[in-house]
């Protein structure tokens, strides 16, 4: 009797491991019309996440990345939280897959990406309902009403934050400069003033960002775990905040939130409240810490290169000395005339990388150089891939802004130049980041000296982060 029982365990055992060996061979090799790019999927539903997720404490290029590049080339196989993904360092596909966005590729991103953003996304919307919702959101970003009103409370908001830092021994600089601008565009989209809320939105944001590109492990103690409380928190602020407002019927429209639920008390509404909520959740987020990091950046690589400050400096000086009054606001013309700045924050923006990935998925079968990408695995283009090629960029870890020069106007995503996305999805507040770092620049160089206090160090993970913060101090200039 115990010999068979034996016997049966031991033909359970060999079941189960001839299924899982048969299992991981599918996971590892799988079935294609074609040649699939080079590269491993890694091991069974894990992947290659954790090496993805391994930190970086560099401008350059991930060592997720480099290596896969330096193994297979430009384009390469891999899989990340459980999905097939075709990362592409490749110019010629990156602009290909924007150029067809709606036909062969749509927007998508991994589905725990999904949960932190929200079903109805912006990111998730395709077709008539994303270009319904760029389109009521260029109303708020667009060049219109940047050169109308945002100018001028941008410039007011930076001169005040300046002044208020430079009273303090030392500051924060990125949490600073995100408080600034979080205050500057929460008040255009919901109104929201700090000192006269009970609730610390921004508080909720900062825990949302923490866990935003984390392994993905919703258990308490995990980075991820604070993002999606973070997330569950602004959510339901907002949520409280729009059925106060859709009770209050006679409530003129003051903000962005009023122009949604507008627009969701249309006879035949085609916003609905989760979208309207997502959207705004979204854009909360968006409009602040992007920038926010650009710019800590932007300050740091100046305090290292005196000779870009010093020619940034001679151009804003050269706008003061142009003034009537000295103390006047910034005007459109003077931020248009910035030519040497423009360079400096395009130079900026393609050493910072913020966005390490630009994910769409494949809508069918597609053959590019030899390579099929199968249909409904995901694309993630690699901009810093691109944007630190020596073959594109001579010495591309230099901060240059000379290398801009007598260039064409970026007004979109190009080959080489994918920093605010490219294509249909090209980013809708790109005017808007424009402007803020060009007036934060203004304020600072003309008013301030600064000196590093601590700080400054960089990790990507593989998003951009400062784990040990940037302080500096400041000093106003006689």
């Amino acid at each position: 009797m115990e010999s068979l029982v034996c016997v049966a365990v031991w033909a359970v055992t060999l079941a189960m491991v001839m299924a899982f060996t048969m299992w991981a061979y599918r996971w590892s090799h799988p079935k294609a019309n074609g040649r699939l790019p080079p590269g491993s999927l890694g091991l069974p539903l894990l992947g290659e996440t954790l090496q993805f997720f391994a930190p970086n404490p560099t401008c350059d290029v991930s060592p997720f990345v480099k290596e896969r590049l330096g193994r297979y080339g430009n384009i390469f196989k891999t899989s990340i939280v459980g999905r097939s993904v075709v990362v592409s360092a490749d110019p010629d596909l990156n602009y290909y897959v924007f150029q067809q966005e709606g036909k062969l590729f749509e927007s998508w991103y991994p589905d725990t990406f999904t949960e932190i953003f929200g079903r109805d996304n912006v990111g998730s919307l395709h077709g008539f309902m994303y270009k319904y919702l760029k389109t009521l959101v260029l109303r708020l970003y667009g060049q219109e009403n940047l050169k109308a009103v945002l100018l001028s409370e941008t410039d007011h908001a930076c001169r005040a934050s300046l002044a208020s830092w430079a009273s303090r021994p030392s500051v924060e600089l990125k949490d600073a400069i995100s408080t600034m601008i979080f205050d500057i565009t929460a008040k255009k989209l919901i109104s929201y003033e700090p000192s006269k809320s009970s609730e610390n939105l921004r508080k909720n944001f900062v825990a949302f960002i923490r866990g935003l590109i984390s392994f993905p492990v919703d258990i308490p103690g995990t980075a991820y775990h604070e993002c999606m409380q973070g997330r569950k928190n602004a959510m339901k602020v907002l949520k409280k905040m729009m059925q106060e407002r859709m009770a209050d019927t006679g409530r003129q429209s003051e903000d962005f939130f009023d122009v949604l639920i507008e627009e969701m008390r249309r006879e035949k509404p085609v916003m609905t409240e989760a979208i309207a909520l997502d959207l705004m959740f979204v854009l909360l987020f968006a409009s602040f810490e992007t920038t926010a990091l650009a710019l800590t950046l932007g300050v740091k690589l100046l305090a290292e290169n005196p000779r870009v400050l010093q020619a940034l400096t001679e151009e804003h000086e050269a706008i003061v000395s142009n003034r009537k009054d000295k103390d006047a606001g910034l005007t459109w013309a003077e931020y248009k005339s910035m030519t040497f700045t423009s360079q400096v924050i395009l130079e900026i923006v393609r050493l910072a990388n913020i966005v390490p990935g630009i994910f769409r998925k494949a809508l069918q079968d597609i053959e590019f150089k030899g390579y099929t990408i199968p249909a409904g695995w995901g694309v993630m283009v690699c901009p810093p891939a691109v944007h630190l090629n020596p073959e594109i960029y001579e010495d591309p870890l230099a901060f240059n802004p000379w290398r801009w020069q007598d260039k064409a106007e970026i007004t979109g995503g190009t080959k080489h130049f994918m920093a605010f996305g490219g294509g249909l999805r090209f980013c809708v507040g790109t005017d808007l980041s424009k402007v803020l770092m060009a007036t934060f620049i203004h304020c600072l160089v003309t008013k301030y000296s600064w000196k590093t206090v601590k700080g400054g160090n960089i990790v990507r993970t593989p998003g951009l982060s400062f784990p040990d913060g940037f302080h500096v101090q400041l000093f106003p200039k006689s």
